[in-house]
């Protein structure tokens, strides 16, 4: 249907446009056409009649439907023109636009101080073995996890045999050792993950400023999610601080609980020594 319509509308169109002709036309062929006889004179009257009935049809209906058209059609355009100004003028200024990206692109360089700033050298060892500790815990790759640990015990020795070692020292010994070992790891994820978000935030900024108004929103939505990751990544940083934290208590509640039974066991061998 909308074929035979803009069909139709051609075609009455071109008739419009071409009236003056069609008027000429037909007159030419009523003159030359075969006529009914009546005494070899022609009916002009008729003629002339039938000429006016056409031309008032294509004036009158004709002319008139492609007027409402065309009226129809300005009112949209009118519309759109409308539409299209509040988008440009009201909700996405160029100029505020501008201004958006000239942010973001200030910010770009605030980021680029903060990457400079975390990653900065500050490996102090000088000794072999605390060299390559430093430099496995400073590395930020996750990838180093796993050497943690030879290099831990060569730096801070493995735990003592039972014979050197009563099982209560040991076991402190053991803990202690595995909570610096696992917040070490912990801190060489983390890094490694700040890392990444990082580049992440640096691809987001880059993004924001060139994309289109309608495009903005979804990288901010990317943004709001690699937020949510940043704030979980903090929290799990602070809950390994707590955990050093409590294996440091619990450290110094041990060693009063050593001097304490160390007490006990001297005052016995004392009074011991005196009845003997």
């Amino acid at each position: 249907m909308p074929g035979t319509f803009r069909a139709v509308k051609g075609i009455v169109s071109w008739i419009w446009m071409q009236r003056t002709k069609v008027l000429v036309l037909i007159l030419v062929m009523t003159l030359v056409a075969p006529q009914p006889a009546k005494g070899q004179l022609i009916d002009v009257a008729a003629i002339v009649a039938a000429l006016g009935a056409i031309n008032t049809a294509i004036t009158n209906v004709i002319g008139a439907g492609l007027r409402d058209i065309s009226g129809g059609l300005n009112a949209v355009n009118g519309v759109l023109n409308a539409i299209q100004s509040f988008f440009q003028n009201t909700v996405y200024p160029p100029a505020a636009i501008n201004r958006a990206r000239g942010v973001v692109g200030a910010v770009q360089g605030f980021y680029n101080i903060i990457r400079g700033l975390a990653n900065l050298n500050v490996a102090s060892a000088t000794l072999a073995n605390p060299r390559q500790l430093e430099a496995v815990l400073l590395s930020r790759n996750a990838g180093n996890i796993g050497q943690v640990t030879n290099r831990f015990t060569t730096v801070y020795q493995a735990i003592p045999p039972p014979t050197d070692a009563p099982p209560a020292v040991r076991d402190l010994i053991d803990m202690t050792d595995a909570t610096a070992q696992a917040a070490f790891k912990r801190a060489i994820a983390i890094d490694d993950a700040a890392d990444q978000l990082m580049d992440a935030a640096d691809q987001l900024a880059a993004e924001l400023a060139v994309a289109a108004p309608g495009t903005a929103p979804m990288i901010e939505a990317q943004s709001a999610a690699m937020l949510v990751k940043a704030h979980a990544l903090t929290q799990s940083a602070t809950a390994e601080l707590f955990r050093i934290r409590a294996i440091d208590m619990a450290n110094t509640g041990a060693s009063l609980k050593f001097n304490a039974n160390h007490a006990s066991d001297t005052r016995r061998d004392v009074t011991n020594m005196f009845k003997k």
